[in-house]
């Protein structure tokens, strides 16, 4: 079998060049190992994770509206229901994205792949596909930690956690990253006594600490105990659960009994045992395959995108990389080099960055001005009764270039993308202040960051420096 460009991989990276490459007229095969394109992100990631946390945001907001005098029943939770609907939105996604394989001609192969040389490639128990080129596009998994594989499905990744076989009375949650703490959110809204235990002194490291800070708040308020500066030093299953050891200050008990143990440390990529030594491939320490501005290898019949292409693991980033693998495919002059990939967190409250972050400008010697807005001082956020928020800009003190946002509050995974345009077109600080946004709006407290900057904010006083 013989193709021009060849997929491995059927996540947002990989069916997004694939599509690409088909629109352009290439002739395209995608393998993965599912029954439709989706990866994990839609499979075992973004899309049923997000399904959850609707739901979680529902039971949540039910529980709160007794404050606007709005008093419910106690909630009904039918699991089976609800897992049923979250495999549904996953069903109907990547069926669509089957679909849309089809009309746009893309041969799809169901099975694992592996390289034979830099032109060959081998599905498992099948034929050899002879290629032009190819995209590697493989993606990640969870990472594990040897520790905790003593042999007992009570212990959970995140995948094991999304199938939502039951929902555990005592539910731990080792490490305070974006994936444990947007499933222990879905766990203590479904009714889980949920703990956090995190190594380090703050939820989120590498996040800014004043976004960090509000989620806190929150998170600590939420869940029944929140752990930092922990360790797990023992893990071990007894009768009825999980017995876990801890070592710092912040356990008040030394040994607890869980129901189910999540470990939710990050992920690795998914770089072994795909005959990459048969190719030029270099993969790095860390598992990354390492790869030019196009997203070329050192194999130059050979590409790779997303997480496999190293950090931020994160689905649009992989998606945009593949688009530039295929322009550049094509004979297009393409590089991937973007001022600013955003980051969300959907936790309750969200929090979402782009571009520098003050975290990075202290580190690295960057001067910046930030201004800051008080979801406080914020009319919309006060009629949704979620004013725990705050939406800052990062200013270069020269140009007044927009050189990084971030934003915590409620929807402020829809509100970065106006950050994410400000700072690809080089907008300043008057560009946002001169936009009109409507009111009441959250968007606002865009424009208004910026007109805290100049010190004409209308909701906030700031005085102007002398």
């Amino acid at each position: 079998m013989k193709t021009q460009v060849v997929v491995i991989g059927g996540g947002p990276g990989g069916y997004a060049a694939a599509f690409l490459a088909a629109d352009l007229g290439m002739q395209v095969t995608l393998v993965d190992l599912e029954e439709n394109p989706g990866g994990v992100c839609l499979y075992r990631g973004c899309i049923p994770s997000k399904a959850l946390l609707h739901a979680a945001k529902v039971l949540t907001e039910a529980r709160e509206a007794e404050e606007f005098g709005v008093t419910f029943g106690a909630p009904e939770i039918n699991i089976d229901k609800l897992r049923h609907w979250k495999n549904a939105v996953v069903g109907k996604m990547t069926g669509g994205l089957g679909q849309l394989s089809k009309a746009r001609n893309v041969q799809f192969i169901r099975g694992r792949a592996s390289f034979q040389n830099a032109n060959t490639l081998n599905i498992e128990g099948g034929e050899n596909i002879e290629f032009e080129h190819a995209i590697l596009a493989t993606g990640s998994r969870p990472a594990a930690i040897p520790a905790f594989d003593i042999g007992s499905d009570r212990i959970w990744n995140s995948t094991a956690a999304l199938e939502l076989k039951t929902v555990p009375k005592k539910l731990l949650v080792v490490g305070g990253g974006y994936i444990g703490l947007e499933l222990g959110t879905v766990y203590s809204a479904l009714g889980s006594e949920v703990s956090v235990v995190e190594m380090t002194g703050g939820l989120l490291p590498g996040a800014d600490r004043d976004l960090v800070n509000i989620l806190a708040k929150r998170v600590e308020a939420q869940m029944h105990a929140v752990m930092l500066n922990t360790k797990v030093v023992e893990i071990k299953e007894v009768t009825g659960g999980i017995q876990v050891t801890f070592e710092g200050d912040a356990a008040k008990e030394k040994v607890q009994v869980f129901d189910n143990v999540l470990v939710s440390v990050g992920r690795a990529p998914n770089s072994q045992n795909l005959g990459l030594e048969n190719t030029k491939v270099v993969v790095n320490k860390r598992g990354f395959v390492e790869v030019n501005g196009a997203r070329q290898t050192a194999e130059p019949s050979i590409y790779a995108i997303g997480d496999i292409a190293g950090d931020p693991m994160l689905a649009h980033k992989a998606s945009h990389e593949g688009r530039v693998a295929v322009e550049a495919i094509a004979g297009h002059k393409a590089v991937f080099e973007p001022r600013a990939i955003p980051a969300v967190v959907f936790t309750d409250p969200e929090i979402a960055w782009c571009g520098l972050t003050e975290s990075e400008a202290k580190r690295d010697g960057i001067p910046v001005e930030v201004a800051r807005f008080p979801w406080a001082a914020s009319g919309r956020a006060t009629t949704l009764g979620r004013n725990d928020g705050v939406t800052k800009l990062l200013i270069e003190p020269q140009s007044q270039r927009i050189l990084g946002v971030g934003i915590c509050g409620s929807g402020a995974g829809e509100l970065i993308a106006e950050g994410v345009l400000a700072i690809e077109m080089g907008a300043v600080a008057d560009d946002l202040k001169m936009s009109i946004h409507p009111h009441p709006t959250l968007s606002e407290t865009v424009m208004e960051s910026a007109e805290v900057f100049f010190g004409q904010a209308t909701h906030v006083f700031r005085p102007k420096k002398k």
